[in-house]
């Protein structure tokens, strides 16, 4: 029943910036975190950046920290992630994903520490 909506992926050129929205439903989970993975062609899917529900901390993947930003809107259940300065490397298919617990520093990185995907929205940047 829980479904994770995402959307605002596109072609943007390198240093340019995009949007990502990721809408959650279904749920009442009072504890957990919602976090952004990708995925590049012939590449493991990898940790982008998390933020837990409860009071907001975040944390991020050392390749976007500076350019990427992860927030939430408890109103309407969406998290987003802006993206500036991208660059061709970014290139991928970005997921959004639900994990029940508890946010902790260092935690909510790993593929397995999530509990719900969505269907992911592709983020081309040309050069």
């Amino acid at each position: 029943q829980v479904q994770l909506v995402e959307s605002g992926g596109g072609l943007v050129q390198a240093g340019g910036s995009l949007r990502l929205s990721c809408v959650a439903s279904g749920h009442t989970f009072s504890r957990y975190a919602m976090g952004w993975f990708r995925q590049a062609p012939g590449k493991e899917r990898e940790f982008v950046a998390t933020i837990s529900w409860s009071d907001g901390a975040t944390d991020y993947a050392d390749s976007v920290k500076g350019r990427f930003t992860i927030s939430r809107d408890n109103a309407k259940n969406t998290v987003y992630l802006q993206m500036n300065s991208l660059k061709p490397e970014d290139t991928a298919v970005y997921y959004c994903a639900l994990g029940i617990g508890s946010y902790s520093s260092g935690y909510f990185k790993e593929r397995r520490e999530y509990d719900y995907w969505g269907q992911g929205t592709q983020v081309t940047v040309s050069s």
